[in-house]
Protein backbone atom coordinates (compact mmCIF):
# COMPACT_ATOMS: atom_id res chain seq x y z
CA UNK A 1 0.00 0.00 0.00
CA UNK A 2 1.23 3.60 -0.46
CA UNK A 3 1.85 6.11 1.71
CA UNK A 4 -1.84 7.94 0.91
CA UNK A 5 -3.35 4.85 2.13
CA UNK A 6 -1.31 4.10 4.68
CA UNK A 7 -2.36 7.31 6.48
CA UNK A 8 -6.12 6.61 5.87
CA UNK A 9 -5.91 3.78 7.35
CA UNK A 10 -4.29 4.44 9.66
CA UNK A 11 -7.11 8.35 10.37
CA UNK A 12 -9.86 5.93 10.29
CA UNK A 13 -8.58 2.58 12.64
CA UNK A 14 -7.56 6.01 15.38
CA UNK A 15 -10.90 7.97 14.44
CA UNK A 16 -12.09 4.23 15.66
CA UNK A 17 -10.45 3.91 18.80
CA UNK A 18 -10.55 7.23 19.85
CA UNK A 19 -11.54 7.48 23.76
CA UNK A 20 -10.69 3.87 24.33
CA UNK A 21 -12.77 2.40 21.61
CA UNK A 22 -16.05 4.80 22.26
CA UNK A 23 -16.49 5.81 18.86
CA UNK A 24 -16.21 1.89 17.12
CA UNK A 25 -18.63 0.93 20.68
CA UNK A 26 -21.16 3.58 19.53
CA UNK A 27 -21.03 2.74 15.70
CA UNK A 28 -21.83 -0.97 17.16
CA UNK A 29 -24.87 -0.07 19.56
CA UNK A 30 -26.13 1.89 16.48
CA UNK A 31 -26.00 -1.12 14.64
CA UNK A 32 -27.39 -3.05 17.62
CA UNK A 33 -30.28 -0.54 17.76
CA UNK A 34 -30.90 -1.32 13.81
CA UNK A 35 -31.00 -5.00 14.18
CA UNK A 36 -33.51 -4.70 16.95
CA UNK A 37 -35.63 -2.57 14.79
CA UNK A 38 -35.69 -4.72 12.14
CA UNK A 39 -36.37 -7.58 14.64
CA UNK A 40 -39.28 -6.15 15.70
CA UNK A 41 -40.55 -5.93 12.68
CA UNK A 42 -39.76 -8.67 11.23
CA UNK A 43 -41.43 -10.65 14.60
CA UNK A 44 -44.38 -8.55 13.81
CA UNK A 45 -44.68 -9.52 10.18
CA UNK A 46 -44.07 -13.20 11.14
CA UNK A 47 -47.04 -13.21 13.41
CA UNK A 48 -49.52 -11.47 11.13
CA UNK A 49 -48.22 -13.82 8.64
CA UNK A 50 -49.18 -17.05 10.62
CA UNK A 51 -52.70 -15.50 11.55
CA UNK A 52 -53.53 -14.33 8.14
CA UNK A 53 -55.92 -17.02 6.35
CA UNK A 54 -54.80 -18.62 3.14
CA UNK A 55 -57.84 -18.17 1.17
CA UNK A 56 -58.91 -19.65 -2.68
CA UNK A 57 -59.76 -16.85 -5.48
CA UNK A 58 -63.24 -18.71 -5.22
CA UNK A 59 -63.58 -18.21 -1.26
CA UNK A 60 -63.06 -13.85 -1.87
CA UNK A 61 -65.24 -14.41 -4.66
CA UNK A 62 -68.13 -15.69 -2.85
CA UNK A 63 -67.43 -13.71 0.20
CA UNK A 64 -68.97 -10.49 -1.67
CA UNK A 65 -69.62 -7.59 0.86
CA UNK A 66 -71.06 -9.57 3.58
CA UNK A 67 -67.41 -8.96 4.78
CA UNK A 68 -65.84 -5.81 3.14
CA UNK A 69 -65.72 -4.45 6.85
CA UNK A 70 -63.81 -7.06 8.16
CA UNK A 71 -61.43 -8.05 5.21
CA UNK A 72 -60.76 -4.30 5.34
CA UNK A 73 -58.62 -5.05 8.49
CA UNK A 74 -56.96 -8.18 7.77
CA UNK A 75 -54.28 -9.80 5.90
CA UNK A 76 -55.00 -12.28 3.33
CA UNK A 77 -53.03 -14.65 1.00
CA UNK A 78 -54.39 -15.92 -1.81
CA UNK A 79 -52.45 -18.26 -4.39
CA UNK A 80 -54.26 -18.06 -8.39
CA UNK A 81 -52.84 -17.83 -11.88
CA UNK A 82 -51.90 -14.38 -13.58
CA UNK A 83 -53.97 -13.19 -16.10
CA UNK A 84 -54.82 -9.62 -18.37
CA UNK A 85 -57.81 -7.76 -16.22
CA UNK A 86 -58.83 -7.50 -20.06
CA UNK A 87 -59.62 -10.96 -20.57
CA UNK A 88 -61.68 -11.01 -17.37
CA UNK A 89 -63.82 -7.96 -17.58
CA UNK A 90 -66.46 -9.80 -20.03
CA UNK A 91 -66.52 -7.02 -22.90
CA UNK A 92 -66.06 -6.60 -26.52
CA UNK A 93 -62.41 -5.64 -24.61
CA UNK A 94 -61.98 -9.17 -24.00
CA UNK A 95 -61.51 -10.14 -27.29
CA UNK A 96 -58.28 -7.78 -27.72
CA UNK A 97 -56.58 -8.32 -24.39
CA UNK A 98 -54.60 -5.43 -23.18
CA UNK A 99 -51.26 -7.57 -22.76
CA UNK A 100 -47.51 -7.34 -23.47
CA UNK A 101 -45.19 -9.30 -25.75
CA UNK A 102 -41.92 -9.55 -25.09
CA UNK A 103 -39.72 -8.19 -27.71
CA UNK A 104 -37.27 -11.45 -27.22
CA UNK A 105 -38.93 -14.19 -26.49
CA UNK A 106 -42.30 -13.25 -27.53
CA UNK A 107 -44.33 -14.13 -24.54
CA UNK A 108 -47.61 -12.88 -22.97
CA UNK A 109 -46.82 -11.06 -19.93
CA UNK A 110 -47.93 -8.03 -17.68
CA UNK A 111 -44.98 -6.87 -16.23
CA UNK A 112 -42.21 -6.49 -18.54
CA UNK A 113 -38.45 -5.26 -17.00
CA UNK A 114 -35.97 -3.77 -19.00
CA UNK A 115 -32.40 -3.16 -18.06
CA UNK A 116 -29.40 -1.78 -19.71
CA UNK A 117 -26.10 -2.43 -17.57
CA UNK A 118 -23.32 -0.23 -19.39
CA UNK A 119 -19.62 -1.77 -17.62
CA UNK A 120 -16.68 0.57 -17.42
CA UNK A 121 -13.49 -1.23 -16.99
CA UNK A 122 -11.36 0.99 -14.74
CA UNK A 123 -7.39 -0.23 -14.84
CA UNK A 124 -5.09 1.31 -13.18
CA UNK A 125 -2.10 2.02 -15.68
CA UNK A 126 1.15 2.94 -15.49
CA UNK A 127 0.68 6.51 -15.94
CA UNK A 128 -2.58 6.87 -12.77
CA UNK A 129 -2.34 6.74 -9.77
CA UNK A 130 -1.66 2.93 -8.55
CA UNK A 131 -2.48 1.62 -4.92
CA UNK A 132 -0.28 -1.45 -5.01
CA UNK A 133 1.47 -3.62 -7.74
CA UNK A 134 -1.72 -6.15 -7.17
CA UNK A 135 -3.48 -2.56 -9.01
CA UNK A 136 -1.31 -3.06 -12.32
CA UNK A 137 -2.97 -6.72 -12.97
CA UNK A 138 -6.88 -6.74 -11.23
CA UNK A 139 -9.81 -4.49 -12.65
CA UNK A 140 -12.32 -2.66 -10.60
CA UNK A 141 -15.43 -2.86 -12.78
CA UNK A 142 -18.01 0.13 -12.14
CA UNK A 143 -21.79 -0.01 -13.50
CA UNK A 144 -24.22 2.15 -15.07
CA UNK A 145 -27.78 0.78 -15.62
CA UNK A 146 -31.07 2.25 -16.53
CA UNK A 147 -34.28 0.34 -16.17
CA UNK A 148 -38.27 0.48 -17.45
CA UNK A 149 -40.64 -0.95 -16.48
CA UNK A 150 -44.25 -1.49 -18.04
CA UNK A 151 -47.23 -3.06 -16.43
CA UNK A 152 -50.76 -3.84 -17.65
CA UNK A 153 -53.49 -4.52 -14.99
CA UNK A 154 -53.93 -7.65 -14.17
CA UNK A 155 -55.81 -10.80 -12.14
CA UNK A 156 -55.03 -13.80 -10.08
CA UNK A 157 -58.11 -16.43 -11.53
CA UNK A 158 -58.64 -20.12 -10.02
CA UNK A 159 -58.52 -22.41 -12.90
CA UNK A 160 -57.25 -22.63 -16.68
CA UNK A 161 -60.78 -22.74 -18.63
CA UNK A 162 -62.55 -19.63 -20.02
CA UNK A 163 -64.48 -17.82 -19.46
CA UNK A 164 -62.57 -16.70 -15.69
CA UNK A 165 -65.70 -16.22 -13.43
CA UNK A 166 -63.78 -15.89 -10.52
CA UNK A 167 -60.77 -13.71 -9.85
CA UNK A 168 -59.15 -11.05 -7.88
CA UNK A 169 -58.14 -7.62 -8.79
CA UNK A 170 -53.85 -6.86 -7.89
CA UNK A 171 -53.09 -3.42 -6.96
CA UNK A 172 -49.94 -2.22 -7.67
CA UNK A 173 -50.79 1.29 -6.87
CA UNK A 174 -47.56 2.21 -4.31
CA UNK A 175 -45.51 -0.61 -3.93
CA UNK A 176 -42.35 -0.76 -3.61
CA UNK A 177 -42.37 -4.95 -2.95
CA UNK A 178 -39.57 -6.88 -4.90
CA UNK A 179 -41.68 -8.80 -8.36
CA UNK A 180 -41.81 -12.46 -8.99
CA UNK A 181 -39.84 -12.24 -12.54
CA UNK A 182 -38.80 -13.98 -14.94
CA UNK A 183 -35.39 -13.80 -17.00
CA UNK A 184 -36.09 -14.56 -20.71
CA UNK A 185 -33.02 -12.14 -21.86
CA UNK A 186 -29.76 -12.37 -20.79
CA UNK A 187 -26.61 -11.11 -22.52
CA UNK A 188 -23.68 -9.33 -22.62
CA UNK A 189 -22.37 -7.28 -25.55
CA UNK A 190 -19.14 -6.00 -25.63
CA UNK A 191 -17.66 -2.54 -26.86
CA UNK A 192 -15.42 -2.77 -29.67
CA UNK A 193 -12.20 -0.95 -28.71
CA UNK A 194 -11.03 2.35 -30.02
CA UNK A 195 -7.41 4.01 -30.10
CA UNK A 196 -9.27 6.44 -27.57
CA UNK A 197 -9.89 3.25 -25.26
CA UNK A 198 -6.58 2.27 -25.40
CA UNK A 199 -5.74 5.53 -24.14
CA UNK A 200 -8.06 5.87 -21.26
CA UNK A 201 -6.53 2.20 -19.87
CA UNK A 202 -2.77 3.99 -20.25
CA UNK A 203 -3.51 6.61 -18.33
CA UNK A 204 -5.93 4.84 -15.84
CA UNK A 205 -9.15 5.66 -16.98
CA UNK A 206 -12.25 4.64 -16.75
CA UNK A 207 -13.68 2.87 -20.32
CA UNK A 208 -16.53 0.26 -21.55
CA UNK A 209 -16.05 -2.87 -22.11
CA UNK A 210 -19.41 -3.79 -22.65
CA UNK A 211 -23.41 -3.89 -22.30
CA UNK A 212 -25.59 -5.98 -20.62
CA UNK A 213 -29.09 -6.55 -21.65
CA UNK A 214 -31.46 -8.23 -19.64
CA UNK A 215 -35.23 -8.74 -19.86
CA UNK A 216 -37.48 -9.83 -17.04
CA UNK A 217 -40.84 -10.64 -17.26
CA UNK A 218 -44.27 -11.48 -15.29
CA UNK A 219 -45.98 -14.06 -17.70
CA UNK A 220 -49.66 -14.85 -17.64
CA UNK A 221 -50.43 -18.31 -16.86
CA UNK A 222 -47.71 -18.14 -13.58
CA UNK A 223 -48.80 -19.20 -10.42
CA UNK A 224 -48.06 -16.89 -7.56
CA UNK A 225 -49.48 -15.81 -4.05
CA UNK A 226 -50.33 -12.25 -3.15
CA UNK A 227 -50.28 -11.07 0.65
CA UNK A 228 -51.88 -8.33 0.80
CA UNK A 229 -55.20 -6.35 2.37
CA UNK A 230 -58.33 -7.51 0.70
CA UNK A 231 -61.03 -4.90 -0.17
CA UNK A 232 -64.36 -4.79 -1.98
CA UNK A 233 -64.97 -2.53 -4.80
CA UNK A 234 -68.50 -3.21 -6.98
CA UNK A 235 -68.74 -6.17 -5.48
CA UNK A 236 -64.91 -7.46 -6.59
CA UNK A 237 -62.30 -8.31 -4.58
CA UNK A 238 -59.26 -6.35 -4.83
CA UNK A 239 -56.08 -7.05 -2.53
CA UNK A 240 -53.85 -3.95 -2.31
CA UNK A 241 -50.11 -3.95 -0.51
CA UNK A 242 -49.25 -3.01 2.83
CA UNK A 243 -46.17 -1.39 3.28
CA UNK A 244 -45.24 -2.77 6.64
CA UNK A 245 -44.91 -6.61 5.34
CA UNK A 246 -42.41 -7.84 3.52
CA UNK A 247 -43.63 -9.77 0.89
CA UNK A 248 -46.48 -8.77 -1.34
CA UNK A 249 -46.31 -10.84 -5.13
CA UNK A 250 -44.00 -13.89 -4.35
CA UNK A 251 -43.26 -17.08 -5.68
CA UNK A 252 -43.54 -19.09 -2.75
CA UNK A 253 -46.31 -20.66 -0.91
CA UNK A 254 -47.85 -19.17 2.77
CA UNK A 255 -45.80 -22.00 4.56
CA UNK A 256 -42.60 -21.06 2.64
CA UNK A 257 -42.88 -18.02 3.48
CA UNK A 258 -43.16 -18.45 7.13
CA UNK A 259 -40.17 -20.31 7.02
CA UNK A 260 -38.10 -17.86 5.30
CA UNK A 261 -39.21 -15.32 8.17
CA UNK A 262 -38.51 -17.51 10.73
CA UNK A 263 -34.72 -18.22 9.58
CA UNK A 264 -34.55 -14.16 9.18
CA UNK A 265 -35.40 -13.71 12.54
CA UNK A 266 -33.80 -16.11 14.10
CA UNK A 267 -30.53 -14.18 11.85
CA UNK A 268 -31.84 -10.53 13.15
CA UNK A 269 -31.78 -11.88 16.92
CA UNK A 270 -28.63 -13.05 17.20
CA UNK A 271 -27.15 -10.26 15.33
CA UNK A 272 -28.34 -8.23 17.94
CA UNK A 273 -27.18 -10.51 20.58
CA UNK A 274 -23.54 -10.35 19.69
CA UNK A 275 -23.60 -6.42 18.37
CA UNK A 276 -25.18 -5.37 22.01
CA UNK A 277 -22.88 -7.52 23.65
CA UNK A 278 -19.65 -6.10 21.87
CA UNK A 279 -21.29 -2.92 22.43
CA UNK A 280 -21.65 -2.94 25.76
CA UNK A 281 -18.51 -4.58 26.60
CA UNK A 282 -16.45 -2.11 24.45
CA UNK A 283 -18.46 0.77 26.04
CA UNK A 284 -17.86 -0.22 29.51
CA UNK A 285 -14.39 -0.94 28.78
CA UNK A 286 -14.01 3.06 27.60
CA UNK A 287 -15.72 4.68 29.98
CA UNK A 288 -13.60 2.63 32.80
CA UNK A 289 -10.83 3.57 31.59
CA UNK A 290 -11.33 7.38 30.81
CA UNK A 291 -13.13 7.34 34.26
CA UNK A 292 -9.65 6.30 35.49
CA UNK A 293 -7.27 8.76 33.84
CA UNK A 294 -9.96 11.22 34.90
CA UNK A 295 -9.35 10.27 38.54
CA UNK A 296 -4.90 10.18 37.65
CA UNK A 297 -5.33 13.20 36.26
CA UNK A 298 -7.38 14.88 39.11
CA UNK A 299 -5.07 13.08 41.68
CA UNK A 300 -1.94 14.44 39.90
CA UNK A 301 -3.51 18.07 40.02
CA UNK A 302 -3.95 17.83 43.11
CA UNK A 303 -0.47 17.16 44.17
CA UNK A 304 0.55 19.50 41.65
CA UNK A 305 -1.22 21.97 43.52
CA UNK A 306 -0.41 21.13 47.13
CA UNK A 307 3.11 20.91 46.07
CA UNK A 308 3.37 24.97 44.92
CA UNK A 309 1.44 25.22 48.02
CA UNK A 310 3.86 23.94 49.63
CA UNK A 311 7.10 25.39 47.82
CA UNK A 312 5.42 29.36 48.68
CA UNK A 313 5.21 28.68 52.16
CA UNK A 314 8.18 27.58 52.47
CA UNK A 315 10.12 30.37 50.92
CA UNK A 316 7.16 32.64 52.93
CA UNK A 317 7.92 31.21 56.07
CA UNK A 318 4.97 30.09 56.65
CA UNK A 319 3.69 27.02 58.33
CA UNK A 320 3.23 23.66 55.87
CA UNK A 321 0.26 21.66 55.51
CA UNK A 322 2.36 18.86 56.37
CA UNK A 323 2.39 20.26 59.91
CA UNK A 324 -1.32 20.66 59.94
CA UNK A 325 -1.94 17.19 59.10
CA UNK A 326 0.19 15.76 61.72
CA UNK A 327 3.39 14.74 60.18
CA UNK A 328 6.42 15.84 60.54
CA UNK A 329 9.97 16.45 58.67
CA UNK A 330 13.50 16.33 60.18
CA UNK A 331 16.05 18.49 59.73
CA UNK A 332 17.03 16.39 56.50
CA UNK A 333 13.19 16.43 54.87
CA UNK A 334 14.10 20.30 54.26
CA UNK A 335 12.94 21.54 50.24
CA UNK A 336 16.59 23.00 50.08
CA UNK A 337 19.86 21.90 49.68
CA UNK A 338 18.03 17.92 48.72
CA UNK A 339 20.60 16.08 46.24
CA UNK A 340 18.58 15.24 42.89
CA UNK A 341 19.18 11.51 43.77
CA UNK A 342 17.25 11.62 47.12
CA UNK A 343 14.16 13.96 45.71
CA UNK A 344 10.85 12.63 45.82
CA UNK A 345 9.57 11.57 42.46
CA UNK A 346 6.57 13.06 42.96
CA UNK A 347 6.89 16.30 44.13
CA UNK A 348 10.50 16.75 43.31
CA UNK A 349 10.86 18.85 46.29
CA UNK A 350 11.25 17.21 49.70
CA UNK A 351 13.48 14.31 50.22
CA UNK A 352 12.71 10.76 49.96
CA UNK A 353 11.74 8.79 53.59
CA UNK A 354 9.04 6.08 52.68
CA UNK A 355 9.81 2.98 51.18
CA UNK A 356 6.60 1.15 49.93
CA UNK A 357 5.27 -2.14 50.86
CA UNK A 358 5.46 -5.24 49.44
CA UNK A 359 8.24 -3.67 46.82
CA UNK A 360 10.04 -1.89 49.11
CA UNK A 361 11.43 1.13 46.54
CA UNK A 362 12.17 4.06 48.54
CA UNK A 363 11.18 7.25 45.79
CA UNK A 364 8.63 9.17 47.34
CA UNK A 365 8.74 11.53 50.88
CA UNK A 366 6.41 10.54 53.80
CA UNK A 367 3.47 12.92 52.44
CA UNK A 368 3.48 11.88 48.71
CA UNK A 369 3.37 8.23 49.85
CA UNK A 370 0.23 8.60 52.14
CA UNK A 371 -1.43 10.29 49.23
CA UNK A 372 -0.30 6.75 46.55
CA UNK A 373 -1.76 4.68 49.55
CA UNK A 374 -4.88 6.66 49.37
CA UNK A 375 -6.03 6.09 45.88
CA UNK A 376 -8.41 3.62 44.97
CA UNK A 377 -5.83 1.67 43.20
CA UNK A 378 -2.35 2.68 45.29
CA UNK A 379 0.72 1.63 42.70
CA UNK A 380 4.37 1.79 43.47
CA UNK A 381 5.18 5.24 40.83
CA UNK A 382 8.65 3.31 39.69
CA UNK A 383 7.53 -0.50 39.28
CA UNK A 384 3.36 -0.24 38.85
CA UNK A 385 2.98 -2.95 41.25
CA UNK A 386 0.50 -3.44 43.60
CA UNK A 387 1.36 -1.61 46.99
CA UNK A 388 -0.54 -2.29 50.72
CA UNK A 389 1.38 0.18 52.93
CA UNK A 390 4.56 2.31 53.05
CA UNK A 391 7.07 2.23 55.90
CA UNK A 392 8.94 5.40 57.27
CA UNK A 393 12.85 4.65 56.75
CA UNK A 394 14.84 7.08 59.20
CA UNK A 395 18.79 6.77 58.73
CA UNK A 396 21.08 6.14 61.58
Amino acid sequence: MSSPEHALVSLLSQFAFSFDGAVLGAALAYAAVRTVLKLTTSRSALNNLREAPNVRVSDLRSDGNSKQSESDQKLVVVRGTVEAKSSVEGSWKSLLPNVLISQESGDRAVIIQRTQMCIFNEWKGFFGWTSDLRAIFARSFRKQESTSLRTVPFVLVEGGLLPYSNFVVVNMDGSRHPLPLTTVYHQLQPVCATPYTFLQALFGHEYPVGVLDEEKILPIGKDISVVGVCSFRNEIPEIKSCKDFPFFLSEMTKDQMILDLVFKTRLLFWSSIVLGSLSIGILGYSVTRNWNRWKEWRQGRRLQDSSNDTTFDSDSGATSDDDVAGIRHGPNDEVVDVPDGQLCVICLTRRRRSAFIPCGHLVCCERCAISVERESAPKCPVCRQQIRSSVRIYDS
